[in-house]
């Protein structure tokens, strides 16, 4: 039954049918193989998973983001971020960098990170001297750190499979977030010194920094009332989604003042579209789930891993190995929620604390969405810049180094997932 799903996965992937749709037929056509078992498991586990209260969170984050990216905010953080690093080495290339942190506490997405910074600072940044195969890399990589920072939507998928507590796993977001800007900011920084781009002196202007920031402050304060909110137990993640809501609201028609109907319903509608392709992948990752957990796959990789492998650090290792390869051809969520019901039981077994294993996840998986072949954010950024896949994939390297620097740190070092 596994071997007959296992071959149409990867048909239907080859194929480059929609991964959601994959997991339906891949699930129904294992179904069908074995003796016994009806069809009608697939729907019922495909509409279990959507009976889940903490799940109402997924729809109402995707809208807050919506809603904040859709006005005047957006130049407002590019021009905050400008403001604080323009001025080094790099600086131009930075911004999208520490752009992709700040937009990461609005959207929680790392296709709309690559694709409003993108539009917004790949022309600017090719006009100013850069190399376009480079601003493309760089927007690709730099787009990851958005999934990191709350509200993260991988985060809360990994949540449903583990059963970890949403707000710790947002905190717990918050420093692999930062160390990755850190290190691709140095990337920028060191690239630009052996490669002399172009470099604008200017003296820090702090009374336009101070407006600047205040400009942005509504956007820079929804992450950390998020993470005020869980933290305390003031609210459910539910509640929290739906008051981010009301805040992005309040902040477009109170502070902005740019919030009108017709935004408002293409954001509603945008947000809908985002909730379905993401829905369809959680239910039909349901579906694969009771099918692994049927055949007791999740115990037999267990078994195998510590009867080979033995120690824990080399298990670890292993784990990071299939996740490097599977983000490259498979997208984030649905890799979450295939990996998460293997990978959760085996490091229960080898005491690899749950918490840093999302962490770790997200982190290894993101990899992937500036990796060819699939590649998310890579073939964004190069469309953008208009060159192609191969001159932007050139200039990666740095970052795949950079990267996994932080992978591994956040992999061995148990003390860097805060609580």
């Amino acid at each position: 039954m596994i071997g007959v799903m296992v071959l149409v996965f990867f048909g239907l992937l080859a194929l480059s049918v929609p991964v959601g749709h994959v997991l339906v037929i891949a699930s129904g056509a294992a179904i069908m193989s074995s003796e016994g078992l009806p069809l009608m498991i697939v729907a019922q586990q495909m509409y279990q998973q959507t009976q889940s209260f903490p799940m109402l969170a997924l729809p109402f984050f995707i809208l807050a983001g919506s809603l904040m990216m859709s006005g005047r905010l957006g130049q407002n953080l590019i021009d905050f971020a400008t403001a604080l690093v323009q001025r080094f080495r790099g600086g131009l290339a930075s911004v999208t960098v520490v752009g992709s942190m700040v937009f990461g506490g609005v959207s929680g997405s790392a296709v709309a990170d690559a694709t409003a910074l993108g539009s917004m600072l790949i022309p600017w940044q090719k006009r100013e001297g850069y190399p376009a195969g480079f601003v493309a890399a760089n927007n690709s990589a730099a787009a990851s750190i958005a999934i990191l920072i709350p509200p993260s939507i991988p985060l809360i998928l990994y949540s449903l499979v583990s059963g970890e507590s949403v707000g710790a796993l947002f905190l717990a977001g918050v420093l692999p977030g930062v160390a990755l800007t850190i290190a691709f900011v140095l990337v920028c920084n060191i690239s630009a010194r052996l490669r002399g781009f172009p470099h604008q002196r200017q003296p820090f202007d702090w009374g336009r920094f101070g407006k600047l920031f205040l400009q942005a402050a509504p956007a820079l304060a929804m992450p950390i009332l998020i993470l005020v909110l869980l933290r305390f137990g003031i609210a459910t993640p539910t509640e929290v989604s739906v008051l981010a809501v009301l805040y992005s609201l309040a902040a477009g028609v109170l502070f902005y003042r740019d919030m009108t109907w017709r935004r408002f319903a293409e954001a509603v509608i945008s947000a809908g579209i985002a909730t379905g392709v993401v829905m369809l992948v959680i239910m039909a990752s349901a579906a694969v789930g009771w099918i692994m957990t049927f055949v007791q796959a999740p115990q037999a990789f267990a078994e195998w891993c510590l009867q080979t492998l033995q120690e824990p650090w080399l298990i670890v290792l292993a784990m990071l190995a299939i996740m490097l390869v599977t983000g490259m051809f498979i997208d984030l969520p649905a890799a979450i929620l295939l990996l998460g019901p293997i990978f959760v039981p085996l490091a229960q077994q080898i005491g690899f604390d749950l918490l840093q294993l999302g962490i770790v996840m997200v982190l290894a998986l993101a990899v992937g969405l500036y990796t060819p072949p699939v590649g998310t954010t890579l073939f964004i950024s190069s469309s953008i810049a208009r060159v192609s896949i191969v001159q932007a994939a050139r200039e990666l390297w740095p970052y795949y180094l950079a990267a996994m620097t932080v992978v591994l740190l956040f992999s061995y070092v148990p003390a860097l997932t805060l609580r």
